[in-house]
């Protein structure tokens, strides 16, 4: 599994990055280096990832409209039977 790394610099706005190694090596290197620069670290679980990635797709999926709900299943089912 590859590893992350959630680093949070706070100033006057909250600022985050994501970074992504399959290295556990680099990835000690980068929170030591963090830690050393007065950064605060914290690493996420993969269920944080996964929690954080599926919020994301849901907020850029919202459109606003409505959708007809027996349109969008019968849609589903009929895609599954290609």
């Amino acid at each position: 599994m590859p590893f992350f790394v959630f680093l949070l610099i706070i100033k006057i706005f909250m600022e985050g990055v994501i970074l992504h190694t399959k290295s556990g090596k680099d990835l000690n290197l980068i929170l030591k280096l963090a830690r050393k620069m007065g950064i605060s670290v914290r690493r996420l679980s993969r269920e944080e990832i996964e929690d954080f990635c599926l919020a994301a797709a849901i907020s850029e999926g919202r459109t606003g409209e409505y959708v007809n709900t027996k349109s969008f299943i019968d849609e589903l089912r009929d895609v599954s039977k290609d």
